[in-house]
């Protein structure tokens, strides 16, 4: 009788980078590809909302998007490149609909013409979404005490009463100002890490 080999578990997807993730993504690992899509899609959510799209177009950029990744993936040589390649595959599907739901068409002029080139992406475009990409990949590092902390502090408007903050976190009142101070350090590190600054 043989007996059975036992494979040692994989370390847990959220612990992986992206050439890790897109490894095993090509394996099939379903929990891979879940990962990927968790990471990545605020990333691709907001170059539709720079666009001003409506929220079911911004969905279907989304889904288009990540298509286009299932697609595409085993042909992507740099893991790294990924969060730009994923910028410009958005890119191009919000820069079509626009077109569609702007163009007027003559009955002359619509054999004729040839489809117009995609602009390229804007340089100072890329720039901020993979800074705000970095601030998400900075906050989801952080303890879900500083994350929650950050967020209410930071990214809520207006931001929370401090009697607000110690309430929902069950913090003495007193020691916001200095846990607010750890986890800004602990945030500041942790973009310096993914080369932020």
């Amino acid at each position: 009788m043989k007996s059975a080999r036992t494979k040692a578990p994989a370390p847990p997807a959220t612990k992986w980078n992206d050439t890790r993730l897109v490894k095993e993504c090509l394996r099939g690992n379903e929990a891979a590809w879940a990962q990927l899509i968790d990471k990545y899609k605020a990333l691709i959510y907001s170059i539709p909302i720079k666009y001003n799209l409506p929220p079911h177009e911004a969905a279907d950029v989304f889904q288009s998007t990540c298509v286009e990744l299932l697609v595409r993936l085993p042909e992507l040589r740099e893991p790294r490149a990924l969060p730009k390649w994923l910028m410009q595959v958005a890119h191009h599907e919000c820069y079509r609909l626009k077109r569609l739901s702007q163009r007027v068409v003559s009955r002359d002029s619509e054999e004729n013409s040839p489809e117009p080139e995609t602009p390229p992406l804007a340089e100072n475009l890329v720039q901020q979404t993979q800074e705000e990409q970095m601030i998400r990949e900075a906050m989801a590092i952080l303890t879900p005490q500083c994350s929650r902390l950050v967020q209410m502090l930071f990214f809520e408007t207006p931001p929370r009463p401090y009697a607000e903050v110690a309430a929902e976190l069950g913090l003495a009142l007193g020691s916001i100002g200095f846990t607010r101070q750890k986890c800004i350090e602990r945030l500041r590190r942790q973009l310096e890490e993914l080369g932020f600054y």
